[in-house]
């Protein structure tokens, strides 16, 4: 009587990085996903006017910090550096549409600084535009909903 053993294999799950979405063009437009692109053409279908990635905005301005502040390099194999007293730049964002008075940001899976980003955004809109609708729909069947809840508004 022959035995076989069979090896069993394990297989070591690649690690998830950033989502790092493919680039879409249409209409002469570069749009950084394939969802951008489909809540793009649902608005054109519907005649809802709205500028992609119209505008950024400023959610936290930039400032100078003149303590020192010793990190880790990235390329210095974990030596600390001061890396202070340096300019820090501002933190931005840029919603993909802008309309009358409506703004959509499509997010498919969010990296993890959106979370931060958005409450900011939002905080912003609650601040200089509060009669502002913001949408975030993270599907195409959630931008078909986007558009029939503007459809069903009178002043778009």
């Amino acid at each position: 009587m022959i035995l076989k053993f069979m090896k069993k294999r394990y297989y070591k799950r690649k690690k998830r990085g950033p989502v790092v979405s493919r680039k879409v063009e249409y209409d002469g437009i570069t749009f950084a996903s394939g969802l951008e692109k489909y809540m793009y053409v649902a608005l054109k279908n519907a005649n809802i006017r709205a500028k992609y990635e119209g505008e950024t905005f400023v959610l936290l301005n930039g400032f100078h910090f003149d303590n020192e502040a010793y990190e880790r390099q990235s390329n210095s194999k974990g030596l600390f550096k001061n890396r202070g007293s340096k300019r820090v730049l501002p933190i931005k964002y840029t919603p993909d549409f802008i309309g009358k008075n409506f703004i959509i940001e499509t997010k498919g899976r969010p990296n993890e600084s959106f979370p931060m980003r958005w409450k900011l955004f939002k905080r912003l809109v609650t601040q200089q535009f509060p009669n502002y609708t913001l949408f975030k729909p993270q599907n195409q069947k959630e931008c078909d909903q986007v558009v029939k809840i503007l459809e069903s508004q009178p002043s778009i």
